[in-house]
């Protein structure tokens, strides 16, 4: 298997199909991308979208996210996922390996992620790839549409 890793710089209807054919493995609550939606992730400034792909067919998929703030240039890594009959092949050590170069061709300082604990295989490729399990807490508010800030919940 020839797996190639790239950025995606323009939206295709074959990019679109890949994503969506990925989707459901990555999220079981995502609903499927629009092209306007692909356009949106590949014109993105503090977006990377990378790509694997095997003779021609989307496999894997990796955001990187760049960002400034006061104490540096900073990055996370979001939606990583490799189509389930290609997992082991070192898809996502080549997507993660494309992301971290980028990431320091950018000038960042540092590059964060989270993996939930199920996710076993892919926490051992993050700590063998060096990234270092962080002592910390995740915090995830939920926009509702339509709704304006409410304060505290008390």
């Amino acid at each position: 298997m020839s797996v190639a890793v790239a950025k995606a710089l323009t939206a295709t209807p074959e990019l679109l199909a890949g994503l969506n054919y990925l989707l459901p493995q990555l999220s079981s609550n995502a609903t499927p991308l629009t092209m306007g939606d692909v356009e949106a992730m590949v014109h993105s400034d503090a977006a990377t979208l990378f790509v694997a792909t095997e003779g021609g067919d989307v496999v894997g998929t990796l955001t990187l996210v760049i960002f400034s703030i006061p104490t540096g240039v900073r990055a996370w890594i979001e939606d990583v996922v490799v189509d389930e009959n290609a997992r082991g092949l070192g898809i996502g050590e080549a997507l993660t390996s494309a992301a971290v170069d980028e990431a320091r061709g950018r000038g960042v300082h540092t590059i964060d992620l989270t993996s939930r604990p199920s996710r076993e295989v892919a926490n051992a490729l993050y700590q063998k790839l060096g990234f270092e399990r962080r002592e910390t807490n995740v915090y995830r508010f939920f926009i509702e549409p339509g709704e304006g800030w409410t304060g505290s919940k008390e």
